[in-house]
């Protein structure tokens, strides 16, 4: 693999150093037509774009729909996609989470949406298979919301940016840089598109070289590509932190669509010759190898045979890096997995819009043919990614295959990716086809001493270590011949049950609440000056959404901010909502607290005589790199709930947590001195003086004052980073939901 930092053309189908380039030679790409297509303002660089299509699942649609109830939705003005993949269980929360879904229908046949019943499909699968269009663009309120690979650009964010299109708004951004993701040769057989998207993640994610930009993917390599494998290489792209990709288009995608019944979907993409890209990633396909991802992030990838040879090497480094996010919280180790020199894992997981495609599922059930997973704690389970798919695996004897060896087949759900479905067992190791293998995303509770880990793998992978009976073992070990079986798909199945209003509201529909679906609380807009106390405070490298408000069981308490809020980096800092909620709720010993801050600051400071105490009073947190991971927008709304008012960081890891937190009305603060010698800890309190004038007068920074423990003070100056006109408005107003009340 090679990275091209200093830029790249495309020239007559291959890439040169950029050198002498064109003044228009950056609008040759995929990117910038797309972009520009749908950019519904007058400014080339400063983008204000319109989707064509919007996308739910029922873990955000209730608060998105929420939002723009309160701020005057009418209908939908767009195709909007309600699916209900995420909270499919109703084990926890009693009848909270089909409350939710049935909430979901009534609205879609209120406001003129699409609704997809449970265990139909997961929210990325249908999106492929019935709304994709080669030059459309898509936005979910799912971070993996990635159709590249059917020529369509499509973007994952927070809630607020969706209900933003609900109501008629654009989604703001600056034009993005554009990365060639540059494909020769083909894979070998038993590499997979998990195992080519592990390694392109394993290179790029620490330098940021691709972050906030799109991944364009050219190439001859491109060609030797089924339309399958380039949705599960692109579906991944999510975890290189870019904020798009997208594919040239051929007849393979033209078969997608054809095979689909939406052949005028289809049209060709490509570069025009001397595209210029910001930066290139050149990738040998032939030169891939099955890959694992450790415990805890994607990019810790390593090919599995370089963990077979150095297998305790590679255990010691996963536990030391567990060290700096766990502490002395759990003892986790996996030094008890090697047995006989072998590394055991004690469950494989195929699933969801990553694992859980027709050809991973197909090629699992080719190398497991006639084998037999055994009956020790080893057990496999596999998820089709929509009840089309599951239904060709019934006909063509892929499950006959899989069922035969050990395996259990489950439904379209997505509670794998998320820790709600398939929990291990406490120190026990999962390996998944699925996205994500961040703390707790299998179902682990740091706060009660449980603590399991989940290793990323391709399909193939997973069913050759199955076939050894949970010993990791490389796909590429096995002489399978790969059947290459054809898919058909059956309409019908979503004819039958798909709710789709084809674009027409029914307004004298009465949406249907359930008891644990709540309005938003009020918030209030901001006020001239600001007095924070810091109530959390992170070190970790980087911290992600899964941290500042857990997943799993939570997910059903997704309708209630209240009752959410209560999880609020429960599984990272169990103590953040209780302080959290005397700021808000300005407990005796806040007061006491404030008092005290007012008087050194005023005795050091007298031009701020009479300020201090009547200025805003909220918390914030501090954190390194926050956000990455996913799009939900209850990282940023459940510390809005609980009366935060900014997150102080070094830097963002996604701009979607960035704008999740502007959409609740949070100051993105960035402080540049890095986190060795913070000028506050937590507990200290910061008064930033004149805020709402900086805010308005467009001034990059503020100054801001720590009160420490000791009654010492300290100045410093806080970033907010670049903000549209909107974006500082809805600042000011406190929230979204204020700023278009107003």
């Amino acid at each position: 693999m090679r990275i091209w930092e200093s830029g790249a053309i495309y020239k007559d189908g291959k890439l040169t150093d950029a050198g002498e380039k064109s003044q228009d030679s950056f609008k040759k790409t995929i990117a910038w037509s797309i972009l520009q297509a749908h950019n519904t303002g007058g400014d080339e660089a400063r983008l204000r774009i319109k989707f064509d299509k919007i996308t739910s699942h029922d873990i955000t649609y209730v608060g998105i729909i929420q939002t723009a109830r309160a701020s005057g939705l009418e209908r939908f003005p767009v195709p909007y996609v309600l699916t209900n993949c995420h909270n499919s269980l109703c084990a926890v929360g009693g009848t909270i989470n089909e409350d939710d879904h049935v909430f979901g229908l009534t609205c879609a046949q209120k406001y003129g949406g699409i609704y997809v019943p449970p265990h139909q499909a997961v929210i990325h699968q249908f999106a492929r298979e019935m709304l994709a269009e080669c030059g459309a663009m898509i936005l979910g309120s799912d971070s993996h919301t990635r159709y590249g690979a059917l020529g369509t650009m499509a973007i994952g964010e927070g809630g607020g940016e969706l209900a933003k299109q609900l109501l008629g708004k654009t989604y703001d951004v600056a034009y993005p840089g554009v990365v060639a993701v540059y494909l020769t040769g083909s894979p070998v057989p038993g590499v997979g598109p998990q195992d080519v998207a592990l390694a392109i993640i394993k290179e790029v994610f620490d330098s940021g070289f691709v972050k906030n930009k799109v991944m364009e993917f050219i190439g001859p390599g491109v060609a030797s590509l089924s339309a399958d494998f380039r949705i599960g290489i692109d579906v991944m792209t999510t975890e290189t932190t870019c904020l798009s990709s997208i594919w040239e288009t051929d007849e393979k995608i033209r078969e997608f669509y054809s095979v689909h019944g939406r052949e005028d979907a289809f049209r060709e993409l490509h570069p025009a010759d001397g595209a210029y890209y910001d930066g290139a990633i050149e990738i040998d396909l032939g030169r891939i190898r099955p890959m694992i991802a450790m415990p805890f992030h994607p990019s810790c990838a390593y090919t599995i045979d370089e963990v077979n040879a150095n297998l305790r090497d590679v255990i010691a480094e996963t536990e030391r890096r567990a060290k700096v996010s766990f502490g002395d919280k759990v003892n986790f180790t996996l030094s008890d997995k090697i047995i006989g020199g072998k590394l055991y894992v004690d469950q494989g997981i195929i699933a969801g819009c990553a694992g859980g495609g027709f050809e991973n599922i197909c090629a699992a059930a080719d190398i497991l043919k006639g084998k037999d997973t055994g009956n020790g704690k080893f057990v496999l389970s596999v998820y089709p990614a929509s009840m089309p798919v599951y239904q060709e695996l019934m006909r063509n004897g892929a499950f006959a295959a899989l069922v035969s060896a050990g395996a259990v087949i489950k439904t379209a759900f997505c509670g794998p990716c998320f820790g709600a479905g398939d929990t291990p067992a406490n120190g026990a190791l999962s390996i998944r086809h699925s996205t994500r293998n961040f703390p707790n995303r299998e179902g682990s509770k740091i706060q009660s001493g449980q603590i399991a880990s989940v290793a990323l793998m391709d399909a193939r992978s997973i069913a050759a270590t199955a076939a050894n009976r949970g010993f990791l073992t490389p796909a590429t070990e096995f002489d399978t011949e790969f059947s290459g079986k054809k898919y058909f798909f059956d309409k019908t199945i979503y004819e039958k049950r798909v709710y789709d209003s084809k674009g027409i509201a029914h307004p004298e529909v009465q949406i249907q609440f359930g008891p644990n679906i709540k309005d938003w609380p009020e918030m209030s807009a901001l006020t001239d000056d600001l007095l924070l106390k810091i109530v959390s405070e992170i070190h970790d490298p980087v911290t992600t959404t899964d941290e500042l408000i857990p997943s799993g069981e939570t997910s059903s308490f997704r309708s209630n901010p209240l009752g959410l809020a209560e999880f609020t980096l429960s599984r990272k800092d169990p103590a953040y909502v209780p302080r959290a909620k005397a700021v808000r709720d300005k407990a005796p010993e806040i007061i006491s607290e404030v008092r005290r801050t007012a008087e050194i600051l005023e005795v050091a400071r007298p031009e701020f005589a009479g300020r201090v105490g009547k200025s805003g009073l909220g918390s914030a947190i501090f954190a390194v790199k926050p956000g990455d991971g996913s799009a939900r927008e209850q990282a940023a709304s459940c510390q809005k709930v609980l009366g935060g008012w900014a997150n102080i960081a070094n830097e963002y890891a996604t701009k979607r947590y960035r704008s999740n937190l502007i959409n609740w009305g949070m100051l993105p603060f960035v402080y540049k001195g890095g986190d060795a010698d913070l000028p506050f800890a937590n507990g200290d309190y910061v008064f930033i003086p004149d805020v709402r004038e900086a805010v308005s007068e467009k001034r990059p920074s503020v100054r801001a004052y720590a009160v420490r423990a000791d009654g010492g003070i300290s100045e410093f100056e806080l970033f907010t980073g670049d903000l549209t006109d909107d974006e500082r408005r809805i600042i000011l107003a406190g929230c979204l939901i204020n700023f278009y009340k107003s």
